[in-house]
């Protein structure tokens, strides 16, 4: 990947674990000046990208000639309805019951950004979780406090290794960041 320093646009320990993964070298710098907010006619699965963008663009500072920016946003969406990260404990109880048996899409935009070169894109999941009780679902939410978690869950944890029957697409999208895809692009990245 060539001389270039890049630079993790992200507070989300996960994307920092996966990128780490990687075996590249990168920073952490998530300063952005963007309130992510976004159109209420946006098609939602739109809404991820149009975010990643606007935390790239946003950037606190001017990227240096040699640096290359890697945004993203991860939203969970259920029957058109994103489910964002749940302010409260019963917020995260009415997100899991909602998921409990159901399929539904995850998707991250990424927008990956140098002073030459601007490539973005979204990749999509399906998850389909078996059903849970209300009284697993109390389990998971008090023992883990999926508050920082789009769709109030990580993949990673408990109700993935006990609850998910199927995942169509890039597990690691679930967790946040589509590594397959970030890869491939930073390779042709100049």
């Amino acid at each position: 990947m060539g001389l270039q320093k890049i630079i993790l646009g992200s507070k989300s320990p996960r994307r920092r674990e996966l990128l780490a993964g990687l075996d590249i070298e990168f920073t952490v710098d998530s300063q952005s000046n963007f309130d992510e907010t976004y159109p209420a006619d946006m098609e939602h699965i739109l809404v991820p990208e149009y975010i990643a963008k606007g935390k790239s663009e946003h950037f606190h500072r001017p990227l240096q000639d040699d640096e290359i920016l890697v945004t993203a946003d991860t939203m969970v969406l259920l029957n058109g309805s994103i489910m964002g990260k749940p302010r409260d404990h019963s917020e995260a109880v009415e997100m899991i019951s909602a998921l409990s048996g159901n399929r539904h899409i995850v998707a991250t935009g990424v927008c990956i950004r140098s002073n030459t070169r601007t490539v973005s894109f979204t990749d999509i999941t399906y998850v389909t979780f078996c059903s849970f009780s209300p009284q697993e679902i109390e389990y998971y939410v008090n023992r883990y406090k999926p508050y920082d978690k789009a769709g109030a869950y990580g993949i990673q944890e408990w109700i993935g290794l006990a609850g998910i029957s199927s995942v169509e697409g890039s597990y690691f999208n679930v967790m946040g960041l589509p590594v397959h895809r970030v890869y491939n692009e930073l390779k042709s990245f100049k």
